[in-house]
């Protein structure tokens, strides 16, 4: 199991490089490998807010569907 601070960190490059696209937690979790989409949904929550990151409920840009997505702008 990774540490905290490197999954938080492997999120804030993942959704950094789909900029402005949203991602929703399933499709981080997915894509990280981090076994559980739970882990994306925590560390995604702490990124809102910082460095153009927001947290939203519209349309993932990798599996269309309406979830909670972070996107950066």
């Amino acid at each position: 199991m990774r540490e905290v601070s490197a999954v938080f960190q492997d999120i804030e490059k993942f959704v950094g490089r789909l900029s402005p696209e949203p991602v929703c937690d399933d499709c981080i979790a997915e894509r990280l490998d981090l076994g559980n989409p739970a882990d994306a949904a925590h560390a995604a929550h702490e990124l809102a807010g910082m460095g153009g990151f927001e947290r939203g409920k519209c349309g993932c840009s990798l599996c269309g569907e309406i979830r909670m997505t972070t996107r950066r702008r």
